[in-house]
């Protein structure tokens, strides 16, 4: 396997203190009132969560991964029926929050949905949860949950990253009552799916990671992706394929990965301890290098 520290070290921001006011952009550019309605009670992406969003880290005074994020986005409007939208004008929006956000890392969402009247979107940027800081530096402990056993149909939004985020809230909900950080979700029939709110990666072999198939039950990784990207240029072999509990227990390491928290090692899986990850420091390293250099 490569030996990744031989080369110079990427130097990260601390985190700061989380802001008593966020910030809202809108389409046109302008700055809005944190306290100021933006939505209408009635609209549909509040009503029903008829709508799409994405969350994006912002490092160093840039949105990273922008543009796999905002791709991403216009294909989850499409798979909910939204009119494609305006990739340059999010664009220039996500521009104007990075430059009036003063911390070292941020949040940034992208929201649109459906109104009573057409589309609504905006871009907000809020401070890191704390919750980020301990998964990338502590790991995290998970549950497995029982997601069925039907693959969804094409009228699906599995494959969308929706604002219909009551399953995946529930799931959270559930691992955080067994006394766990986070929740993974598991198919009847014991394959592996996805995170509440990431995508599964594991190390089954020294300079080999493997994540669950791209299939029509779970939501494309822009991060692992972009992890895997850079692992390839490095000489590593990184794959598709099913994942069961077994896989999971016998890995060489197991993350969860996501925009923000990044790369979160699963150090206990159902109450079980896994083993240490000899790979985890180089995991870090490529996940941060490769929201550093996309």
């Amino acid at each position: 396997m490569p030996q990744l520290y031989e080369q110079p070290a990427l130097s990260f921001p601390a985190m700061t203190p989380r802001r008593a006011t966020d910030l809202v952009v809108g389409l046109d550019g302008h700055l809005l009132d944190p306290g100021a309605a933006v939505l209408h009670p009635d609209d549909p992406v509040l009503a029903r969560g008829d709508g799409v969003f994405e969350t994006v880290l912002v490092r160093h005074g840039r949105a990273c991964l922008l543009d796999a994020h905002l791709s991403r986005l216009a294909a989850s409007a499409a798979t909910t029926g939204l009119p494609a939208p305006d990739v340059g004008r999010f664009r220039a929006a996500v521009d104007v929050a990075v430059r009036a956000w003063p911390d070292a890392e941020g949040m940034l969402r992208l929201l649109y949905g459906r109104a009573t009247r057409g589309t609504v979107a905006f871009v907000t940027v809020s401070a890191v949860p704390d919750r980020v800081v301990a998964a990338r530096r502590d790991g995290v402990s998970v549950v497995t949950l029982d997601a069925g056993h039907a693959v969804p149909g094409p009228w699906s939004v599995a494959t969308a990253k929706s604002l219909s985020y009551g399953r995946f809230a529930a799931a959270q909900r559930q691992a955080e009552r067994a006394g766990a950080s986070d929740a993974m979700l598991i198919r009847s029939d014991g394959n592996v799916l996805e995170g509440a709110r990431s995508t599964v990666v594991v190390s089954p072999e020294p300079g080999v990671l493997l994540s669950p198939p791209l299939d029509s039950a779970i939501l494309p990784g822009t991060t692992a992706d972009a992890l895997f990207d850079a692992a390839r240029r490095r000489g590593w072999r990184c794959e598709h394929g099913p994942l069961g509990i077994a896989d999971l227990d016998a890995a060489q390491g197991l993350w969860l990965v996501s925009a923000v928290t990044l790369a979160a090692r699963v150090h206990t899986l159902d109450g079980r301890p896994l083993r240490a990850a000899p790979a985890a420091a180089d995991v870090a390293y490529l996940v941060d290098l490769a929201v550093a250099t996309d």
